[in-house]
């Protein structure tokens, strides 16, 4: 992933080298990417105002499936 901070401190972020789903979290100047997971929460921890650390809690998915039977006579 890349990205360009100038000198006027505006973030530039190429969006074609980037996930197509992911996070990005600013805090104390600091920029961090994170590629989101197909199924979690995402928790972002912070302390004192700035970010501590970004969480995931990944689920697994159940769906329900409907089924037919047929019986043969």
């Amino acid at each position: 992933m890349s990205y360009l901070v100038s000198n006027n401190s505006l973030l530039q972020v190429d969006i074609m080298e980037i996930p197509e789903n992911c996070v990005i979290v600013l805090s104390d100047g600091i920029t961090k990417f994170s590629e989101l997971p197909a199924h979690a929460k995402t928790k972002i921890v912070t302390y004192q105002g700035k970010v501590k650390r970004v969480e995931f809690d990944e689920v697994e998915e159940f769906k329900r499936f409907n089924y037919i039977f047929v019986r043969k006579c």
